[in-house]
């Protein structure tokens, strides 16, 4: 008789996959809560584990259903990091004001058009090449575990409260997802620039939220 298992993949290559999704699952809910400290240091929580993730998962040589798998489950766990949670943080700190849900909704969409493009695109591009990829097409969902807790921190060192710039970084950023034009993807030095940039960006919530208590 043949042994059940769980369905899915379990092995180290997604680990972190895993972990990033779970880091946004707890921004999501500190977000509601109102503690949006505590969700921002989970979305660059999230944005560090993707940051890796590829690296980790190119040390095994997978099979075909593995590397399938990998492309599909990067980018659900994409769009519920960086798609589904930013969109929520926005939403609940401009106090759930529905003209800014409603951007928040584009935004959410927007990833989820990218995310899906994507993964039709790496799909056909793996069947072609083991080459990595060199670049990206669109604006990396990735780039709001960056812009936000940014954004965030200048508006609480000035003291201002209002949602408008948040909904603006919102749109800037989804018309970034679904539009063509290509970015490097970081390696080596550049991608250690931003891992230095998202320290220094920690440091800054960490004063904020100190400033605040």
């Amino acid at each position: 008789m043949k042994q059940e298992k769980l369905l899915g993949f379990y092995d180290y290559t997604v680990v972190l996959t895993y972990c990033g999704m779970l880091f946004a699952f707890f921004g999501i809910m500190m977000s509601i809560n109102a503690r949006f400290f505590e969700a921002l240091v989970c979305l660059m929580g999230s944005g560090v584990c993707d940051m890796f993730d590829g690296a980790v998962a190119s040390t095994k040589l997978r099979t075909p259903e593995e590397k399938r798998f990998g492309i599909q489950i990067d980018s659900l766990s994409d769009l519920i990091s960086f798609g589904v949670m930013p969109a929520i943080f926005v939403y609940m700190i401009s106090e759930c004001n529905p003209k800014v849900g409603f951007f928040c909704a584009f935004y959410t969409l927007a990833a989820l058009i990218r995310l899906s493009y994507f993964n039709v695109m790496e799909e056909m591009r793996q069947d072609e090449t083991d080459e990595r990829r060199e670049s990206f097409t669109g604006l990396p969902v990735t780039s709001i575990a960056l812009l936000l807790p940014l954004l965030f921190t200048l508006e609480t060192k000035l003291n201002l409260h209002n949602g408008a710039p948040y909904m603006i970084l919102l749109v800037i950023c989804g018309m970034g997802f679904i539009s063509s034009f290509e970015i490097k993807k970081p390696h080596g030095v550049l991608k250690a620039v931003l891992f230095f940039i998202g320290l220094l960006e920690i440091i800054g919530l960490f004063t904020v939220a100190r400033g605040a208590m």
